[in-house]
């Protein structure tokens, strides 16, 4: 680990440049299949609970390979997992743009959000080794990237689909895995040629022992369940938000795809932001009475008024969840070391996006039993409670490795 600052991109440039890349692949599948749901439904069929099957899928996934990349091989570079789970990004892409029916777009979505869950892992001790001196700011970049990443898809998916179909408006966006391999390989092939002996150049050594206390971490509980209360509204919003707005609103499918675009693009300045705040701020109560008056307010305009303010509902929604970057810094500033970074990100990010999952399903079911909105939307409305809780004990300045002191010294 570096002790003192470095010369500001002095060596990292090239890590740097991946870092962008990887994210910018880490949630363009996710927002790009729900705006186009009715063209695939031409030639796939697909049903409420096959959509809310599909939008499950990103945050299980994420939980599945978040909790098992902590456990990979204890030797392994981090250029070597992220350039795994690049490839499975790129390949999945290519899966979903020719998939003939719903089991291989449901296998190449699968795969694309394997890999997605790995790198998601991967990031923070990336930033960690490469830029220990610059946490804050690089979070802010990549988990930036990420918000625009999320921006983009639902923007254009309707009018590539409508020129070019919808199996180009999945595939394309193998483009940006293809691009993001390539520094880290490069990185990958530099780390194998030196092969080095230092623990920084590697996933941290992880043994049983930490892995398992971070089960019996309150904070690491609080942390996890806030992240996945943030995670079940994100999720549940990109799966079924068109399909509520065409319904509740009365709007037609491009302006859908353009208010879940506005519900992504405010998360891009709070990206921008909210890391480097939260490095400053010595707790971050503020910032979860915020997030929970927006998606109080966001929520209850969709439910009383919906066609009177829509954007507006949309975008206070859209503002809730800026603890999603709040959470990923708060992954290293709540550690003391890299493994203790590795260990709270994995069980952080698989907890948190296990629970994330059941936000598209439950939204689903909610629908498909009441044949209207207002269940589901009640029930996001009462997710703010869980996170106000978890919010505030996340938001004192405690370390991780607290938790088990002193038998760690």
């Amino acid at each position: 680990m570096l002790e003192s600052p470095a010369p500001r991109w002095a060596g990292r440039t090239l890590a740097l440049v991946g870092v962008i890349l990887a994210a910018a692949n880490l949630r363009t599948a996710v927002a790009a299949l729900s705006p186009i749901v009715a063209e695939v439904g031409r030639d796939i069929p697909l049903d409420s609970v096959g959509i809310g099957i599909l939008g499950t899928l990103p945050p299980l996934c994420f939980a599945v390979f978040g909790l098992l990349t902590p456990l990979l091989r204890r030797r392994l570079h981090l250029e070597a997992i992220l350039v795994a789970a690049l490839a499975a990004i790129t390949l999945g892409h290519l899966v979903r743009g020719i998939a003939p029916d719903y089991l291989a777009l449901a296998l190449g979505s699968t795969l694309t959000f394997a890999g997605m869950g790995v790198a998601n892992v991967v990031l923070p001790p990336v930033v960690k080794k490469y830029f220990p001196d610059r946490v804050g700011a690089l979070t802010s970049a990549y988990a930036t990237v990420m918000a625009v990443s999320s921006l983009i898809p639902p923007l254009i998916a309707v009018p590539i689909a409508d020129s070019a179909g919808w199996r180009v408006s999945l595939g394309l966006w193998a483009v940006f895995g293809v691009a993001a391999l390539v520094p880290w390989v490069v990185l990958w092939v530099r780390e194998r040629a030196a092969k080095a002996a230092d623990d920084d150049l590697v996933v941290p050594q992880l043994p049983a022992v930490v892995v398992g206390r971070v089960w019996h971490s309150r904070l690491a509980w609080a942390l996890a369940l806030l992240f996945g209360m943030t995670s079940m509204n994100v999720y549940a919003a990109f799966a079924w938000l068109p399909q509520i707005l065409r319904d509740v609103a009365g709007i037609g499918p491009v302006e859908a795809g353009a208010l879940l675009a506005l519900y992504a693009g405010v998360g891009i300045p709070l990206s921008l932001v909210l890391p480097v705040l939260t490095v400053r701020l010595r707790h971050i109560g503020p910032l979860v009475v915020v997030a929970a008056f927006a998606y109080t307010a966001g929520y209850g305009g969709l439910l009383v008024a919906p066609a009177a303010a829509t954007w507006l509902w949309v975008g206070l929604a859209g503002v809730g969840s800026l603890l999603f970057p709040a959470t990923l810094v708060l992954i290293n500033l709540r550690t003391r070391t890299p493994g203790g970074a590795v260990a709270l990100s994995g069980f952080t990010q698989g907890l948190g996006y296990l629970i994330g999952a059941l936000g598209p399903v439950l939204v689903g079911v909610l629908h498909q039993v009441t044949g209207a909105w207002i269940a589901p939307l009640v029930f996001l409305l009462s997710t703010v409670a869980a996170t106000v809780v978890t919010g505030m004990i996340v938001a004192k300045p405690r370390m991780l490795e607290d938790d088990w002191h002193p038998r760690t010294r």
